[in-house]
């Protein structure tokens, strides 16, 4: 596949401004490894193969099994996944199929249980900054498979 526009070259500050956002997602307080399924929910719904590659291996690297990996599009008949992690799906999913789902009052009222005010606000932060990329992604063809994660430098 080649890719449409190499919307890094083209609109430089915007991709700044889509990292940074990112970047706050990532700090939020939110745990990483529920991130990361968030993050390959929203993108297994939106067919982003860039991000599913991205974030497939991002997760692996943190430490995710290979099980809840493979169920992650079934979470809801599966025992793999924690209370919390149940709630922030089903939000990922409410959300990111929000035209459909206008995010029902029941939905908000389930996860609320699992996110106090903060972290719900900040899940649904991170939720919008993987539609974002997945967006992306998708209209200018990231070409996918091309994902190597970089690790992190030691101080030393």
């Amino acid at each position: 596949m080649q890719p449409r526009i190499d919307f890094t070259r083209v609109a430089p500050s915007a991709v700044k401004a889509m990292l940074d956002f990112s970047k706050y997602a990532e700090h939020s307080g939110l745990e990483t490894s529920l991130l990361e399924l968030v993050k390959l929910r929203a993108s297994q719904i939106n067919g982003c193969a860039y991000c599913l590659d991205m974030h497939s291996k991002d997760a692996r690297a943190e430490g995710e099994t290979e099980q809840r990996l493979y169920t992650l599009s079934a979470w809801r008949e599966t025992p793999f996944f924690s209370e919390r992690e149940r709630a922030a799906l089903e939000w990922t999913e409410a959300l990111t199929e929000v035209a459909k789902t206008h995010v029902p009052d029941d939905v908000f009222e389930r996860v609320h249980k699992h996110f106090n005010d903060a972290e719900l606000v900040n899940l649904t932060l991170a939720v919008v900054v993987i539609n974002g990329w997945n967006r992306i992604a998708i209209s200018f063809r990231a070409v996918h498979g091309t994902y190597e994660r970089k690790v992190p430098a030691v101080a030393g």
